[in-house]
């Protein structure tokens, strides 16, 4: 086991990694950037090293600066959270070629899941259900495009390969408008991800977002643990994500489960993921792999009881692997809703000073949050300030659960979307369960 791990991220992740380093015994060294310097986990490490102002390009992205403050402090092992580096194969690369450990999977799989296009080929040769679409990289022939997509069927999808986080997709619904839009895509592509490459796929007009977790030791040993509904978003962002899927038959879940642990095994897959499918009319459609862990991760471990950043660190320590199928137990039901220091009308960023922070309480409420009464929220980074997560023998319970512990949270100083998520556990067809990922969307522009 390593003795002293290196946290490569800020805000709750870090926190959170800090939290599973302690219960293994690992010292922990934080990297910060100036804007972070009076953070919680920066007080709380065995270490902290400041790696360069607030721009995330001078700090958190800053490979070398990285690389030296695990040198300097002897640490064994760098983990990247969510985010930043976390799925650049070339940080990876770097960091191993250092002497270090990834906690995370192979630069290899890294890059092969990370180019949407490499990713599809590999789920089609694991047997993993994919959205119909082109084969690989749309060419340069107007005439061969517009034949692909008449082939498709519209409405069509524009996506790029090196997309991510919602950006560089375009809705096609007509012939008349489709060259135009790869166009369009290809010159944001190049510009936003440095790959002008794009693919075309069928637009599914109403798919749930559900998601796969899976744990894999990078030989031969993969297990799946379960699926989460991450279908409440806003332009891609998810809001509220939950497990089990409700309405979803056990046995194709069961089965799409299966063929991602298969898959692992066919790429030898290190570490933890997740699979995003969309879902529609009974049918799974693979859209992309994380090759880290996710935000919404608490929701799978409350309903399996397996710590999932402390799995990430014990494969990556080289700890036998002794997870089988057979002993991962579902229980219960859990949701999570993300707390935005953000307008929850205009949906702005709202940083600032906290000059009260209340956390809710009580059975079955877990709370990861990284701030605290005076915690001043740096505007360089992404708004999220904490996650509401609560656990229920059944979903209901959940539902009244997270009620009240809405209820009880209380953030003063800036503007927060609680509003919102109070809005959203009132609302009739979210407790139904099973809406698309557009429902959110469409239900903020009746407001206006």
């Amino acid at each position: 086991m390593f003795e002293k791990l290196l946290i490569a991220n800020r805000g709750e992740i870090a926190l959170r990694i800090q939290r599973a380093c302690r219960e293994l015994g690992i010292k922990t060294v934080v990297v910060h950037s100036e804007a972070d310097r009076e953070a919680k986990y920066v007080r709380l490490a065995d270490e902290s090293v400041c790696i360069g102002p607030a721009p995330a390009t001078a700090s958190y992205l800053n490979m070398p600066a990285i690389i030296s403050a695990a040198e300097v402090t002897d640490a064994e092992a760098i983990h990247p959270g969510y985010g930043f580096l976390a799925e650049n194969a070339d940080f990876a690369d770097r960091v191993e070629k250092s002497g270090f450990v990834f906690v995370g999977p192979r630069p290899d799989s890294i890059r092969l899941m990370g180019d949407k296009v490499s990713a599809k080929h590999a789920m089609i040769e694991a047997g993993v259900p994919v959205v119909p679409g082109s084969d690989g990289a749309l060419p340069d022939d107007p005439q061969e495009i517009q034949r692909i997509a008449r082939e498709v069927g519209y409405p069509v999808i524009i996506k790029a390969a090196g997309g991510g986080g919602g950006r560089g997709m375009r809705v096609v619904h007509t012939e008349a408008a489709l060259l135009t839009a790869v166009a369009m895509t290809r010159s944001e592509a190049g510009a936003a991800f440095n790959n002008p490459e794009v693919y075309l796929e069928k637009f599914l007009e109403n798919p749930r977002h559900i998601e796969i977790q899976v744990l894999a030791d990078g030989v031969r040993n993969a297990v799946w643990l379960g699926e989460r509904d991450c279908s409440m978003q806003r332009r891609h962002q998810k809001v509220i994500e939950e497990a089990p899927a409700p309405g979803i038959p056990r046995k194709l879940i069961e089965r799409i489960g299966e063929r991602c642990a298969d898959a692992c095994r066919k790429i030898q897959y290190r570490g933890a993921g997740t699979f995003e499918f969309l879902y529609e009319n009974g049918e799974f459609y693979f859209i992309e792999m994380n090759t880290r862990i996710q935000v919404e991760h608490p929701v799978t471990e409350l309903i399996t009881g397996i710590d999932l950043v402390q799995q990430q660190i014990l494969i990556a320590a080289g700890e036998k692997f002794t997870l089988r199928q057979r002993d991962i137990v579902f229980k219960g039901h859990a949701i999570e809703c993300r707390v935005n220091a953000e307008d929850p009308e205009r949906f702005v960023p709202c940083p600032g000073r906290i000059t009260n922070w209340h956390a809710p309480g009580g059975p079955g409420v877990r709370v990861d949050s990284h701030i605290f009464n005076g915690y001043f929220v740096p505007p360089n980074y992404d708004s999220m300030i904490a996650k509401i997560i609560t656990y229920g023998d059944t979903r209901d319970q959940a539902l009244a659960r997270m009620r009240i512990a809405l209820s009880e949270t209380a953030v003063d100083g800036i503007q927060t979307n609680i509003p919102l998520h109070r809005e959203l556990l009132a609302d009739a067809r979210f407790i139904e369960g099973g809406t698309s990922i557009h429902y959110l969307e469409e239900k903020l522009s009746q407001r206006h």
